[in-house]
């Protein structure tokens, strides 16, 4: 499992959150996680948001922020974060392993 700190200051932030994998074959990366999923939790560690394949839920937001994955496996998802900590946590569907990455882009 891969684990991200995000840390929201200031005022409230939206952000696109991006687990990629599948791509890394393009760039001769062995053992590429095939089959990401993504999770955000808040402070207290309860569930916010997830995601398994991007297309499969804001596609069209996604694609408007131009940092669509470039992967159908690869998981993505747009939130509004208030003010606080939060974690992206990035596992393999299935129990897979191998190697991932996780990236959040804010786009205010």
């Amino acid at each position: 499992m891969l684990i991200g700190g995000i840390i929201v200051g200031g005022s409230d932030a939206q952000i696109i959150v991006r687990a990629i994998g599948p791509s890394w074959e393009k760039h001769n990366v062995s053992d590429a996680l095939m089959d990401p999923t993504l999770e955000i939790h808040g402070q207290d560690g309860s569930l916010l948001f997830s995601n398994d394949d991007w297309k499969d839920a804001q596609q069209a937001e996604i694609e408007a922020s131009g940092i669509a994955p470039t992967d159908d496996r690869e998981s993505a998802l747009i939130a509004t974060l208030s003010t606080g900590n939060y974690t992206a946590m990035v596992s393999g569907k299935g129990d897979r392993t191998g190697v991932g990455l996780v990236e959040v882009y804010n786009l205010d």
